[in-house]
Parts: structure tokens; sequence; C-alpha cells
């Protein structure tokens, strides 16, 4: 009786062995990207660096590109005036409306409408070069006096011999007639005409494109050459962008790299191709005697080859078995039929396409053996055997 009892144990601990081994199955696989999406430049303009390469990590809000503006510098000296554009808008709009984005009132705020009429009667006196510098002096006393420069010349028609004088210094009324000299010291022989003060015309600044960043405010005073707003091509979404710097929204592994320094893009062309994170999976060869033992939304783990000493595995989810057989080059495989199987996850940052893995699936008839088919006791079993003995 105690070698049926001996016996018994050693049958119910080698169906516990097998049905936990049993239990416990893996699949080889790798990981893929599932789909890809693209990073797109927000407005065009020229690619001036990119800052990734085919197969780097990305995460979002990291900068992946800088689109070059375009500069919009003062044409003039002066103060700024009628600041109508403001950034996000389109210089084109806002040119149609009001005729400029910007304006600068010039330094120098009178100009003289001249002509030779009134000058000495010398033949040089007639000959005006555009540059020159002149001296003015009211013609009503004298007490008036400044200085000028040539900034245009009529040669033509009827307009001959009408030029005008942009006034560098001294202050006159306006609409007041002033003699105009070559001499500083405002010799008679050497005036070569007459004309009436006036305004300076103020400077329209326009531009072309979206305005990305406005530099200056009204009333600011700016050197000639100075910068006052920068644009790029395209309508900007919103009205609105931050910088020309171009930053990621998905964070993934670069599939390819779309634009090159120096390339002109578009607004909306791909600077980047990404496999996003959450599109990361991973696919198993599943044999075709194994379709029993795997199914879609089965729970799985998943151990990394580089790490299998890892104590802790992923967890995973089977999304799906395929319904046709794996091929080799168009052709069909020897043997037994394999299929692809796909399992999601989450991927972190040591997770790199490609990467080989063993997913592991635990069906249900570990916990059924558990629950149901616990092995008999000592106590149980010396029980039975004194039943069977009494009957």
């Amino acid at each position: 009786m105690k070698r049926l009892r001996g016996f018994a144990a050693l049958i119910l601990i080698g169906a516990l062995c097998l049905g936990s081994a049993s239990a416990e199955m893996f699949f080889n696989g790798k990981v893929t990207g599932a789909q890809t999406v693209s990073v797109s430049a927000p407005f065009g303009g020229v690619v001036k660096e990119v800052e990734l390469r085919a197969g780097d990590r990305v995460s979002v809000g990291q900068e992946i590109a800088t689109i070059q503006t375009s500069k919009v510098y003062a044409a003039a000296e002066g103060k700024v005036s009628g600041v109508f554009g403001q950034e996000g808008d389109s210089t084109e709009g806002i040119t149609e409306r009001y005729g400029a984005v910007l304006y600068i009132e010039p330094m120098n705020k009178y100009i003289i409408s001249a002509s030779t009429e009134k000058a000495y009667n010398k033949g040089e006196n007639k000959y005006i070069h555009i540059g020159e510098v002149v001296y003015l002096s009211c013609t009503a006393d004298g007490t008036h006096r400044g200085t000028g420069i040539v900034s245009k010349i009529e040669n033509e028609g009827e307009e001959k011999g009408k030029y005008t004088v942009e006034v560098t210094g001294g202050e006159f009324y306006m609409g007041e007639t002033v003699n105009i000299f070559r001499d500083p010291g405002y010799a008679s022989s050497s005036r070569i005409g007459r004309g009436t003060v006036a305004a300076n015309a103020v400077v329209p600044i326009k531009g072309e494109g979206s305005i990305l960043k406005m530099h200056v405010k009204n009333g600011d005073f700016v050197e000639r050459g100075e910068l006052l707003f920068e644009c790029v091509s395209g309508t900007l979404d919103g009205l609105y962008a931050s910088d020309n710097r171009i930053v990621s929204d998905v964070a993934g592994i670069v599939s390819k790299v779309d634009a090159v320094n120096g390339q002109s893009v578009e607004k909306n062309a791909p600077l980047i191709t990404v496999y996003p994170d959450e599109t990361m999976q991973i696919e198993i060869s599943v044999a075709e005697a194994d379709l029993p033992f795997i199914q879609t939304g089965m729970p799985v783990e998943i151990e990394f080859n580089w790490n299998p000493n890892s104590e802790k595995r992923v967890q995973g989810t089977v999304t799906g078995i395929s319904y046709a057989t794996v091929t080799a080059e168009g052709e069909a495989q020897s043997g037994d039929a394999v299929y692809t199987g796909y399992v999601s996850f989450t991927p972190d940052e040591s997770v790199r396409l490609g990467m080989s893995v063993l997913v592991y699936t635990v069906d249900d008839h570990e916990e059924e053996f558990s629950a149901h088919e616990q092995p008999i006791s000592e106590e149980e079993l010396s029980a039975q055997e004194e039943t069977d003995s009494q009957g």
C-alpha cells in the first residue's frame, strides 16, 4: 500500500510539472513600425539647418530644423510710424489695405522742389549733379539757412531742369521759398536755382509672405539698414508662429529625413518621416501547429534578446494574426505554413526598430490545473487507503 501511495504522488507531481511546462509558449519576433507620419513645415522658406538623421530618436518638442526667414530692413533713417502689420499677418493683405506694413518718417523731414529757372546765368549752374551738397537760404530775408543734398533730377521733357533737394540741416517753414547755392558762403554766382519747402514723404515698407517676427514698434527710431521684421512664405495657421525653429509634434524613430540644408520648402512640405512610438509593434512568426495556442486579444510578455537577464518582462497584447502565410521572395514556403502575428506594447527609449524579442504567452490550462487538480496530501492518501482496506 505504501508503494501505491508513493506511485500516486509521483504521478500527480509529474502531471503538475508537465502542465506548467506546456502552459508557457514563446514565439520569435522583431520590433517593427506599423505606420509612419510626417512632421511638416508650418510655413515655407529655405531650410537652414536640419538637426536629425534617419534612425535617430525624436521626442515631442524637440527641434528638428530651422527655416531661414526673409528679412526686411529700414530703407531710410527716421522714426517708425503707422505699424499696421502684426506677427502672423500676410504682408500682401496689409499692404493692399494700408499701402504698406509700416512707414518710416525720414529724419530729414523737409524736401525742396526746385528748378534751375532762377539759377545765376552761368552755364555750369544749369547742370545739377545727383548727390551733390547744396546750401539753402530763404528768399525773404536770408535768416533761415541750412544744407541739403540733391536726391532727384529730371532731365527729360517738360520736367527737364527740375530737381529735388532733401534738407539735411536747418529749419524752414512749410511752403517757404529758398535759394539754392553751391558755395557755402552763398555767393550769388553759385546759385543753381530756387525752390519751395515741402514735407518729405514717408517711406513705405512692404515685404512678402507672412510676418513671423516684428522687431520694431511705433515711435522707434531706426538707422538705415536696421532690421524691421522677418517674413516666411505661406500663411501662418492661427496667424501665429513662435519663431523659425520647427519642433516635432510626435515621439518616435526617424524613418527618413525629407529636407536638406539649403532646400526651399513650401508650407506643409514634409521635413522628416517618423515611426511614432504608439504605432511600434512586434511581428512574430506563428507556425500552423501553434495557432490553437495564440489568439487576438491574448495578453503576452515580451523579453528583449539584448536584455535577457531583465527581471521584468514587458507587457503586450496580441492584436492580430494574418490569414496569409509568410512567403519568401514570392514563393510559398515548404513545410508547415507560417503566419505573422502582431503584438502591441508600450516602448521606452531603449527600444529600437529591428530588435529581436521572445514573446511568451500563457494559456488558461495552468490556472485550471491549479484550481481543480491540486495534488493529494499524505493525509488524504492515508484516509483513502484505510477506506479501501475496510472495504
